[in-house]
């Protein structure tokens, strides 16, 4: 039995940093400008945002955490496995005062631009892949999208594609793959991932008690990172996927070559399923 949990351990380590040895020329800094300091009640959660994606998302929402507009609010809507959301109070004036999005769900992409594939014939897309450390899908004429893999963030909207303004939520359990195309993705979780995963869940299984909303998860304070004094930072960088060795490494993750895999499973690679790794450079004085 220890012997087994020792290989899992093992494992478990390599598929979260890797077995090859990256050197620096692997590891990309983050954008101070594109990088967002969401502090919550148990801990601090660094995300990169995602402008060449869906830039008047990401534009819309750096304005409004610019302003704090954020700060106070709550995680509203969170159930085990799927998201967490957050956002103003539905229909409050501080809700109505911010416009409404048009959709950014695709995005067209140059063939010249480098694209790393993961997989052909994904269930939901004919091809996945990464760019800049974001987990993308294609149909292989120029229009590309970005999925909706665990630690994403997105634009909660209603019936209409075009009715996001502010709430917003984070993929926590499987990747719901079917929401990709159909809500705008516009950044990705690179540090605190755990404390995202320990906000306080809404839904009840039925029989259970509601959630008392004054137990909903907190949003302290929510900054960009240019705005964070020097001193307070945490500065994150994230591993390149366009590197010769995180080639390498879905490589060696699709074979599954160690000998603990005793019956082979198919070489099939899921986009989710490849953590991209960060590193810390420094954590505040």
């Amino acid at each position: 039995m220890f012997k087994t949990l020792l290989v899992l351990f093992y494992f478990a380590f390599i598929s979260a940093c890797g077995a090859d040895n990256a050197t620096d020329q692997q590891w990309r800094a983050l954008d101070v400008n594109n990088t967002v300091l969401l502090t919550l009640p148990h801990g601090k959660v660094v995300i990169e945002l995602a402008p060449q994606f869906s830039p008047k998302h990401v534009e819309q929402f750096s304005a409004l955490v610019k302003k704090s507009f954020y700060d106070g609010t709550t995680f509203y809507r969170v159930i085990d496995g799927f998201v967490a959301q957050a956002g103003p109070k539905d229909g409050s004036k501080k809700d109505k005062l911010v416009p409404v999005l048009a959709i950014e769900g695709e995005f067209s992409i140059d063939k010249n631009t480098p694209f790393t594939a993961v997989q052909k014939g994904d269930l939901f897309a004919p091809q996945t892949g990464f760019q800049a450390g974001f987990a993308l899908a294609n149909d292989n004429n120029n229009r590309a999208w970005l999925t909706h893999c665990p630690g994403t963030l997105a634009m909660a909207r209603g019936n209409d594609a075009d009715s996001a303004s502010s709430h917003f939520y984070f993929v926590i359990g499987q990747a719901p793959r079917y929401l990709d195309r159909i809500m705008t993705i516009f950044g990705r979780v690179v540090y605190g991932m755990e404390h995202i995963q320990a906000i306080q869940r809404t839904s009840v299984i039925e029989g259970e008690y509601a959630v008392d909303s004054r137990k909903h998860t907190a949003i302290i304070s929510m900054k960009l990172m240019s705005d964070v004094p020097k001193a307070e930072r945490i500065i994150i960088e994230v591993e390149s996927t366009e590197s010769a060795a995180f080639t390498e490494r879905l490589v060696k993750r699709r074979a599954r070559d160690h000998e603990f895999f005793y019956k082979k499973p198919p070489p099939v690679l899921d986009v989710c399923q490849v953590p991209i790794r960060s590193r810390l450079v420094k954590l505040p004085n």
